[in-house]
């Protein structure tokens, strides 16, 4: 079988959100979908797509929500035997906090004190080479160097399972694990398999909090919400429902303009910032539910 590949050349901010978008269509538009920092200072970046057949380039950014000259597009056949090789290459390992995400082709590369999760290539969604899922990380591990501990953790809209094996890699908390995607339910299970940790985590397909495993496992000390700014507007009040007096949300998949928006909704919610952090244009809020008076 002969795999296409397709790479769309341009400004980073533009194609960051045009991999954002394509991640949502359903079903998949593509085998996978990498995005990568071309030249931080020029803000260039490259998007990846793998086809079983060749596409057209010109509907593909339409679906990205990209014009033709928004991008320099290329497209040509990869060898049978050495797609999956490059497809490898491009996801090296990344690091936040104490926190390492790679693939199984980068075992002999984790520094030395690192907290390894393994995620595999091809499962592009919350792998942790997005600034969103690297936010999350990074919030998460400032909370376990400050010495905080976690009874009941969910993550809403798990993806590729990337936090919820953080969680359960990292404290001894029930790890609730939810997406509406069934098929990213699944790459939970496999994932947390491969980190030996499936007996730790109860993955379930899930829109918001509609799901009778999350209602038995609330209330929460710590939610992951690494969605989008519209689905995470509509939440607040659930999610504030949700945390125990005193926990926590870890919110991202928002750009750094939608800050406000959110922050302002988990506000009305009763909730009052405690974090706030951005990588790569892309922020991360952390909000407490105010546990009551001593």
């Amino acid at each position: 079988m002969t795999i296409w590949k397709l790479e769309a050349l341009g400004d980073r901010r533009r194609l960051d959100a045009a991999y954002q978008r394509l991640n949502l269509i359903d079903p998949p538009v593509a085998l996978s979908l990498s995005l990568f920092v071309v030249d931080e200072t020029a803000g260039t970046a490259r998007l990846e797509a793998l086809f079983e057949d060749a596409p057209d380039p010109n509907a593909f950014l339409g679906e990205a929500g990209l014009s033709q000259g928004d991008a320099d597009v290329m497209l040509g056949p990869l060898p049978e035997q050495d797609w999956i090789a490059m497809s490898l290459e491009g996801l090296p390992p990344v690091s936040a906090g104490r926190f390492t995400v790679h693939g199984r082709h980068d075992l002999d590369k984790i520094p030395q004190g690192q907290t390894p999760i393994l995620i595999e290539a091809g499962q592009a969604f919350g792998t942790g080479h997005h600034g969103t899922t690297r936010g999350c990380l990074m919030a998460f591990d400032e909370m376990l160097t400050a010495g905080d501990s976690f009874e009941r953790i969910l993550d809403l809209g798990c993806g590729a399972g990337t936090l919820a094996i953080a969680a359960a890699e990292t404290t001894d908390a029930v790890v609730v694990a939810s997406d509406i995607d069934p098929v990213a339910v699944e790459v939970t299970l496999e994932n947390a398999e491969l980190n030996n940790l499936k007996d730790r985590i109860e993955a379930v397909t899930a829109e918001g909090f509609d799901a009778p495993e999350i209602a038995a496992r609330a209330p929460y000390d710590l939610i992951f919400a690494n969605i989008l700014a519209g689905p995470l507007t509509e939440l607040a009040r659930h999610v504030a429902q949700a945390l125990k007096p005193g926990g926590r949300v870890i919110l991202s998949g928002l750009l750094v303009q939608q800050e406000d928006q959110v922050r302002e909704a988990y506000e009305q919610a009763g909730l009052a910032q405690e974090a706030s952090e951005s990588i790569d244009d892309w922020a991360t809020l952390v909000m407490r539910k105010p546990a009551p008076d001593a």
